[in-house]
């Protein structure tokens, strides 16, 4: 799936549920000029204001990564899938990206968890923590982790795992410029 088709799929379901641009700003608290851009394909977004849209639009946040709809088991091989996605990592900054998506359960309709595997890139400056509905488990496969959460710092290296209330704010970024290599299953309900 390109940054297109995923700025396309996000504008169909919003469509599809009868809701203006100005309606879905308003009830999932996401900036209108930020959804106008995401849905034209100009920015590329981060998880924070993905899961507050979902939650909005009462579906999954994978609803908006899905592909092809899948009743039986979703098998990846080797972690990777065939399409990725790019996000930022800050809520505010959505003309760049340090995450690389590959979502492990895209076309798994019935599913209520959402697991990816994701390259995280170094990231330099000041962090800027978000929060979110849900729960969010990390495994670090490669390199290592550093999560904020709250007024607290995690370092996390491989084999280690941390998890947490997506509502606390937070934010995970590879701790050194080698980057780092995760496990993440994230649990947003709708």
């Amino acid at each position: 799936m390109t940054n297109e088709d995923f700025a396309k799929k996000i504008r169909d379901i919003r469509q599809r549920q009868d809701m203006s641009v100005e309606e879905l700003a308003e009830r999932s608290g996401v900036k209108q000029e930020v959804l106008e851009a995401m849905e034209a394909g100009e920015v590329i977004p981060s998880l924070t204001p993905l899961t507050k849209m979902a939650r909005a639009l009462g579906v999954r946040l994978g609803t908006f990564l899905d592909d092809t709809p899948e009743l039986g088991p979703v098998v990846t091989r080797g972690g990777k899938t065939e399409n990725s996605l790019y996000f930022s990592g800050r809520e505010d900054v959505t003309n760049a990206t340090n995450l690389e998506f590959h979502s492990l359960g895209a076309g798994k309709i019935d599913r209520n968890i959402d697991p990816f595997m994701i390259d995280i890139d170094y990231e330099e400056g000041e962090k800027e923590l978000s929060s979110h509905e849900g729960e969010e488990f990390i495994y670090v496969l490669e390199g290592e982790i550093e999560v904020i959460y709250g007024k607290d710092s995690y370092a996390i290296g491989v084999g280690d795992t941390i998890f947490y209330d997506s509502a606390v704010p937070h934010h995970l970024h590879a701790s050194n410029r080698n980057g780092a290599k995760i496990l993440a299953v994230l649990y947003t309900p709708y």
